[in-house]
């Protein structure tokens, strides 16, 4: 596989934080009666505001937006226990030396991601796409539409990695190829992804000109 930058999702892909939003959203669903199993099946790679519209119709926009509000501060502020994936900052140190244009491109609200890629220790993305810029999350291509703009790269270009059923449908209705990273085994259209590893540290990128080369390399 082969492209000019890369479009990273964060949580799941780079960083590990299942603990904390399992732990924020099941409070959520316990709080308001809601089974939890649903909640955790839903909220994976769509932004909050759309997960909470989704389990509370008939609510008014600004209590969704208080609830929003105290998600928001229980995960910016809830950093134990998260941690960068492996390979995630050794791929992305790589990039930075290979000069390769990359982004984060994330759900989360720019508080959240900021605070998870410094827990995480991540070195700093040259442009990160948050929640706040993007009305339309993923499913939606708009999140990856806008990561590919702010690059200067055309979406077909971008090389996006994923984790999530959500981010996957998103990178791909964007036009861009996609590196899918232990997805769910229902993931649809998994026949259009690149490729598919089970781990970030399966990937071995070289440079070629302009281009970055994507490979799989066997890890033991």
């Amino acid at each position: 596989m082969r492209g000019l930058g890369f479009l990273f999702d964060l949580d799941g892909t780079l960083i590990d934080l299942l603990p904390v939003v399992e732990l924020a959203w099941g409070n959520w669903a316990r709080r308001h009666g809601v089974p939890e199993a649903e909640v955790l099946n839903f909220i994976h790679g769509k932004q909050a505001i759309t997960s909470l519209r989704h389990f509370m119709p008939g609510q008014s926009e600004e209590t969704i937006q208080h609830e929003y509000r105290l998600l928001e501060r229980f995960e910016a502020e809830t950093i134990e226990g998260v941690s960068a994936l492996p390979g995630a900052r050794e791929l992305l140190t790589e990039l930075n030396r290979l000069q390769l244009p990359w982004a984060i491109v994330t759900s989360g609200s720019l508080p959240v991601a900021s605070a998870r890629v410094r827990a995480g220790q991540l070195p700093a993305p040259p442009v990160l796409i948050t929640a706040e810029q993007v009305p339309l999350g993923k499913t939606q291509p708009d999140p990856y539409l806008l990561g590919a703009e702010k690059l200067g790269l055309r979406p077909a270009d971008c090389i996006v990695v994923e984790d999530a059923i959500a981010g996957i449908q998103s990178g791909l209705a964007a036009g861009c190829p996609v590196i899918a990273v232990n997805p769910p085994p229902d993931t649809p259209q998994k026949d259009a992804v690149g490729m598919i590893v089970a781990s970030l540290q399966q990937l071995r990128v070289t440079r070629e000109g302009d281009f970055a080369l994507v490979s799989r390399r066997e890890v033991a």
